[in-house]
């Protein structure tokens, strides 16, 4: 495709070791270091007093969720290591040349807010009421570690699924289906919620499946991992930091706390269709994130 002219840049490096057998090995090794790094994190968690190590297994607190996003920097260390030990690649030959990825994280990033500040200037509006706060003043003092966390925990992801997955099967298989919709299966696989409810959990999954196709688009659109990790950014500082459930999971940062939500249906009043009408709002907000990023990109 013409449009993903620059994507046969951004894997050059890749071309060197195509080999599947090196992206099978590698995606197993990339998963052990992490999982050592987790082992490492929950000793250190085991001999901390419990409500921290709770608060950081769900996020219901500040310090809990941001050590839980800095604790990304061990999936992001895992792969640039597995890069260039296995496949000799550069940490940077993951993400692009260093200008343009930079242009592109930017533009992507403020495109996808510039979205969500919009879907709350215009109606329909919703109430406040019952909300607690976490205080502006203490929001905004917390807000560049949070910005800085959440950086951390998106770059990771990136790196992993749009830049090393990405990148190696694209260096293997010419045809877009193949490192478009494989890394991406394997994102929304990683987003299974098994506590929830399936129904729920199912359509998590299908909207982390097209968000993913959405970066890896940027992505090759861009001829760098910048946009991905940008719009990336733009939806989870939206999710995170400003509105959520009092003590629900990835709370810790958000400005405004809601009660939790009732359930408005009694058992046997049957389960909610599928898919739900939330899960197509949601895929429509995706579909003017990405029109609105290409738009800023001029791709």
């Amino acid at each position: 495709m013409q449009s993903y002219r620059p994507h046969s840049a951004y894997i050059a490096t890749a071309r060197l070791t195509p080999e599947l057998y090196r992206l099978i090995f590698g995606v197993i090794a990339i998963e052990m270091l992490y999982g050592l790094g987790l082992d490492v994190v929950g000793a250190v968690l085991a001999s901390l007093p419990p409500e921290f190590a709770d608060s950081y297994y769900y996020g219901t607190t500040a310090a809990g969720l941001l050590a839980q996003l800095f604790s990304f920097a061990l999936l992001g260390g895992s792969v640039m290591l597995v890069a260039r030990r296995l496949n000799f690649r550069p940490p940077m030959s993951l993400i692009g040349p260093a200008g343009p990825a930079r242009e592109g994280f930017v533009l992507a990033l403020f495109a996808g807010l510039g979205v969500f500040l919009l879907i709350e200037i215009l109606p329909p509006y919703w109430s406040t009421l019952g909300a607690e706060t976490l205080g502006i003043g203490r929001w905004l003092l917390l807000l560049p570690l949070a910005i800085a966390g959440l950086t951390v925990q998106t770059a990771a992801e990136e790196l992993l699924y749009r830049g090393y997955i990405q990148q190696q099967l694209a260096a293997r298989f010419a045809s877009p289906w193949v490192w478009m919709i494989v890394p991406n299966l394997l994102f929304a696989a990683a987003h299974w919620e098994s506590g929830s409810d399936p129904v729920d959990a199912m359509e998590y999954v299908i909207w982390a499946f097209f968000f993913g196709v959405i970066a890896s688009d940027l992505t090759a659109r861009s001829g760098t991992l910048g946009a991905a990790i940008g719009f990336h950014l733009a939806n989870n500082i939206y999710a995170f930091l400003f509105f959520a459930e009092r003590g629900a999971p990835d709370s810790g940062l958000a400005l405004l706390l809601f009660p939790p939500s009732p359930d408005l249906l009694p058992p046997s009043a049957g389960a909610e269709p599928f898919p739900s009408l939330g899960l197509a709002i949601e895929l429509g907000t995706l579909l003017v994130m990405w029109l609105a990023a290409r738009l800023a990109l001029r791709r």
